[in-house]
């Protein structure tokens, strides 16, 4: 993968110039930075930071405060190691359907900047010191919810689920709220209802999201032969899903709020899930009358309300 350039020079004895071929220091230090790009890319770093927004809410109404620093570095630091490990091998598995899909064909395996065995073992390896600092670092509680969650993502999610049942995105939410507790267990050594209550709005809170990312990929999921719901069933189906469980989040958020927390939480969780939810039911009006959908306003706006509702949580453990 060496950019190489080109010189002439000549020999001694006069000769015609003849060709050397050199790397520049230049060309090396581009090629670092596009292999060190490349794996990156393969972690998912935006995934990585949605997570970690739900984490550190919630160790700090474990703690009923701020952890110490420390713990929440390490947390943080095991978190992203983890998931970024179940995002490589997602990219693993994954790679003979993401070069059929326009919105991961340049992803590094399909692009062929980075070999399948190397992200293997990239993988392999990030899952293992994720876990071993998380045990190391906190309690097997924390450490065994980590690698549960890396496992069940890519074990049974991507590697079963997501190629056989359009249900793929409702069990595949299991690991993505899985933060959640992995966050409160690394507190606290346990798991208290608020902590499941938290459990349930992120995992509600992932159908809609990934529904409304499914329907603007709809074409790219059925190329590749990827059952999503939006793919296989009708638009109704599809609208029903999206209003039940944009629903389902806001109770569970509400629910949270007999559980210790303040008004503040308790008002913030009303608006921005009404706000939710209005935005669901407009996509699925536009849905049903054959107007122009635009799903990507309900999945962008639905990662704006669960950033405004975890720094709720977070700001009512601080009061």
């Amino acid at each position: 993968m060496s950019m190489i350039t080109e010189r002439p020079v000549s020999n001694s004895a006069g000769q015609p110039p003849v060709s050397t071929l050199t790397e520049t220091p230049a060309a090396g230090r581009r090629d670092v930075r596009a292999v060190v790009s490349a794996y990156v890319a393969l972690t998912k770093p935006r995934i990585v930071e949605l997570l970690l927004v739900t984490t550190v809410p919630a160790m700090m109404l474990a703690d009923g405060g701020m952890p110490s620093l420390w713990l929440v570095a390490v947390v943080l630091l095991g978190g992203s190691l983890a998931a970024g490990a179940a995002s490589v091998l997602n990219c693993y598995i994954d790679r003979d359907i993401d070069q059929l899909m326009r919105r991961t064909k340049r992803r590094p395996l399909p692009a062929h900047t980075v070999s399948p065995r190397s992200a293997l073992i990239f993988g392999l390896v990030l899952a293992a010191i994720s876990v071993a600092l998380m045990a190391a670092t906190t309690n097997w509680l924390a450490a065994g919810l980590t690698l549960a969650a890396i496992a069940y993502y890519d074990l049974v999610y991507t590697l079963w689920l997501k190629r056989t049942t359009a249900a793929n995105t409702f069990w595949g939410g299991i690991c993505g709220a899985a933060p959640v507790l992995i966050g409160w267990a690394a507190v606290t050594g346990s798991l208290a209802p608020a902590a499941w209550g938290l459990f349930l709005v992120v995992f509600f809170w992932q159908l809609p999201h990934f529904y409304a990312l499914a329907i603007k990929y709809k074409t790219d999921y059925a190329r590749a032969g990827i059952p999503m719901l939006p793919v296989v069933a009708s638009v109704r189906r599809v609208n029903a899903e999206i209003l039940a469980f944009s629903w389902l989040t806001l109770l569970s958020s509400l629910a949270v709020w007999p559980l210790g927390m303040s008004p503040i939480y308790g008002v913030t969780a009303l608006v921005v899930g009404g706000v939710f939810v209005v935005e669901a039911h407009k996509l699925c009006r536009r849905a049903t009358r054959g107007e122009a959908v635009k799903p990507m306003r309900l999945f962008h706006w639905s990662t704006t309300y669960l950033t405004i509702l975890f720094a709720a949580v977070a700001l009512d453990a601080l009061l």
